[in-house]
């Protein structure tokens, strides 16, 4: 028999408080010693606490505010609250989909804490019973200047893409931002996106007494350990050394685990009671879960049969391990060898670990020995709900005064403004991805929003990720609506309804005041949103305490969001088609630059100034744009937003290589206003009459697209004259440019 390294002593970690350093409180020991356990906790016992007990895995600081989203709507099949949402999208189809963040791992080992993000989001959708047909990411960088920020954009991509690439899932769309505040805190969130028969589907509960609990996958190491306490503390230069907290993926295993998993599920559903991700937390979370959800169940292990890869691991590290590519089965008493046999045939680990029994305890052995005896609801439904103080920040109370940008020469900002790395083409990222494996993408990054059809179908999905954090961090609740907003508008612009969104909140701890209370009204505008639009939150994740040596983030909630397209004669992309045809605004413009791009070109590195949005112009003018692809009136459809009209304009001449002749009564500076609710649109000749009866005063007429490369736009005090093949060399070469830097 194998020794185990000595532990200390339920009095000792009373005495010492090494679970300080895991992240429980002493007031939550103290909690679980003498109200829920009426002993002492230990150490591996203490340890389970506070992996279940972390922010990561509980939502403890959060679930008071997470109640305020709206998750109703006639499509939802799954809410929150198992591995992934669902919705209904007809024929007795569904859409399964979650985003994910891995914030803290991918800046300390960037290649595989974005690849293992990558796969955990993927294991979550198809535990489900989905296949996986898309992924999607958001990222966020400090800038450019800095080698750290290039090295981690380099190694962050390059996971991304290894894993997607291995595991031929395509990498479909995405958006990435830069800004000074997200040095040494990057935002890693990766969204999944899978399709399913609905009688497929599963959910990650184990239920019946005497049936089975069967580990698949991987074996356990000692990679990922606490990783679920690791992100749920405050970040400092110096955890950059903590390695140990980061998992290590492998590709080609999770594909063979997922074949043999949805096999199961398609092919043996009825004797699979249960299955789920072993995520955050590892074996713990997984099968603390599993139990809970199916009410009074207990669960009985034994460690020793737990697939090891390491010798002499202990109770605590098998049981906190988040080593990746590993799933738990619930599985019907006397049919475990139909499930072991289909493991063995993709030379995959599978091995029966315990049973479900009926005393709602959670109990784990090894060697002979009781190493953990619990009530699995002290683990999962006894977690303490923490409420924090709000306070609204200064520059909110107080903002400054945000006077007008003075543009003489609008040439010369749009230039410049294509060059900035948070508009600037992101095709050096890309390029990287394949986006075209499994043969359905029919719109690729790029565009406002990817494309992938339904299979055997006239259908397909839309989908995009979207959010500003500086938005948000001068109105968090108006900001927390125009993320949605934004996220819908690319929707409708690619000929879809949206029809429900994922979140990653990323935002700073939840001690300080003004990071809460940013996340309360963030929510609070995310919720208001979603209602209007029939967008439910099905899915989701909380990142909180994203702050560097006492340096938060600015508060960035992500928005994943999926759109059905009943039609594929919906389909409409961004681009401008033909020469001759006519360019429309639709949606009024003002002077909108508080926390814009050109804000910031122009020096202001932090935003200043208030927002200005409105939720019923917004659904108007989408409703428009809708109507008018249903009507088959566009050519075109191209939502606006950083960088405003101008950069808009150049987006859509590149493509094809098109030029523009125009007149406008903007202002050179509202070239470049960030005002909400608009989008650009291209009618052919022969529809514009009916165009134009169906917008009536929601759109304007800018000019007319040229077979030349000259772009030439009058504006109401001066002039745009550009080559389009000029501007997308500076839009197209700045990323590579600023990415291969030496300096």
């Amino acid at each position: 028999m194998q020794e185990l390294r000595t532990e200390p002593t339920p009095e000792q970690i009373r005495d010492q408080k090494p679970y300080k350093d895991w992240g429980l409180s002493e007031d939550e020991y103290n909690l679980i010693s003498t109200k829920l356990l009426h002993r002492l906790p230990n150490y591996t016992e203490a340890g389970l606490f506070a992996a279940m007990w972390s922010e990561h895995c509980s939502y403890k600081n959060s679930k008071h505010v997470l109640r305020k989203f709206w998750n109703k709507g006639s499509r939802v099949i799954m809410g929150p609250g198992e591995g992934a949402g669902v919705l209904d999208i007809g024929d007795d189809q569904a859409v399964v989909f979650k985003a994910e963040s891995h914030n803290h791992p991918s800046f300390v080992e960037p290649y595989e804490g974005a690849a293992t993000g990558v796969g955990g989001i993927i294991r979550d959708i198809f535990s489900m019973g989905a296949k996986p047909i898309a992924s999607l990411d958001s990222l966020r960088f400090g800038e450019l200047s800095d080698p750290k920020n290039r090295y981690l954009v380099d190694e962050v991509v390059r996971g991304i893409a290894a894993y997607g690439n291995c595991i031929g899932i395509p990498t479909v769309g995405g958006e990435i931002g830069f800004d000074s505040v997200y040095h040494g805190n990057p935002l890693v969130n990766v969204m999944c996106v899978g399709l399913m028969n609905q009688e497929d589907l599963k959910k990650g509960r184990a239920t019946g007494t005497g049936n089975s609990i069967i580990y698949v996958g991987a074996k356990t190491g000692r990679d990922g350990i606490n990783g679920a306490t690791f992100a749920s503390n405050e970040f400092s230069e110096e955890k950059e050394a903590d390695r140990s907290a980061v998992q290590v993926g492998d590709p080609f295993m999770e594909k063979l685990l997922t074949d043999a998993c949805l096999e199961i599920i398609h092919d043996h559903s009825d004797i699979l009671m249960g299955i789920q991700d072993m995520g955050a937390a590892g074996l713990v979370s997984s099968s603390a879960e599993m139990a809970s959800k199916a009410n009074d169940s207990g669960l009985t292990m034994n460690l020793d049969l737990v697939p090891q890869r390491k010798p002499h691991m202990n109770g605590y590290e098998i049981m906190l391990s988040e080593s990746q590519e590993r799933m738990l089965l619930c599985v019907k008493k006397g049919e475990e060898q139909t499930v072991l046999d289909i493991f063995a045939r993709y030379e995959l680990d599978a091995v029966v670990v315990g049973h479900v029994t009926d005393d709602g305890m959670y109990k784990l052995t090894q060697h002979g020995e009781v190493v953990t005896n619990v009530p699995v609801s002290t683990l999962v439904d006894d977690v303490p709900e923490y409420v924090h103080e709000g306070r609204k920040p200064q520059h909110i109370v107080s903002p400054a005064k945000n006077d007008r940008p003075d543009i003489p020469d609008a040439t010369a900002t749009l230039k410049a403004l294509l060059q900035q790395p948070t508009i600037a083409s992101k095709k050096p990222v890309f390029r990287q991805y394949d986006a075209q494996v499994q043969a359905n993408t029919v719109v690729t990054p790029g565009s406002d929003a990817a494309v992938v059809r339904v299979r055997h179908t006239n259908k397909a999905l839309a989908m995009t990720t979207d959010c500003n954090g500086r938005y948000i961090y001068l109105d968090p609740y108006q900001g927390g609506e125009i993320a949605v907003s934004e996220a819908a508008r690319n929707i409708v612009a690619a000929g879809g309804t949206p029809i429900g969104i994922t979140d990653c909140l990323n935002f700073g701890s939840p001690d300080d005041p003004e990071s809460y209370w940013s996340l309360d009204q963030s929510v609070q505008g995310i919720a208001k949103a979603c209602e209007l639009f029939d967008t439910p939150v099905i899915s989701g994740n909380v990142s909180m305490y994203n702050e560097t040596d006492g340096k938060a983030i600015y508060p960035t909630p992500m928005i994943g969001m999926v759109g059905l397209i009943e039609d594929l004669k919906y389909i409409t992309t961004q681009d401008f088609k033909q020469a001759g045809d006519a360019v429309y605004l639709i949606g009024d413009t003002g002077d909108d630059f508080s926390g814009s791009e050109l804000q910031k070109l122009l020096g202001q590195t932090t935003p200043s100034g208030t927002i200005r949005f409105d939720l019923d112009t917004e659904n108007a003018n989408q409703q428009l744009v809708k109507q008018a692809i249903r009507d088959g009136l566009l050519q075109s459809a191209h939502d606006l937003s950083e960088g405003g009209l101008g950069v808009a304009l150049a987006e859509a001449l590149f493509d094809r290589q098109l030029g523009f002749k125009g007149t406008t009564k903007l202002t050179n500076r509202q070239l470049f206003a960030e005002t909400q609710s608009r989008f650009l649109v291209s009618v052919s000749a022969e529809k514009q009459a009916a165009f134009e009866t169906l917008a009536g005063d929601k759109a304007v007429q800018l000019g007319t697209t040229t077979a030349d490369a000259a772009v030439a736009l009058t504006t109401a005090d001066g002039e745009l004259n550009a080559d389009s093949n000029e501007l997308n060399e500076l839009y197209g070469g700045a990323l590579a440019c600023l990415l291969k830097s030496k300096d």
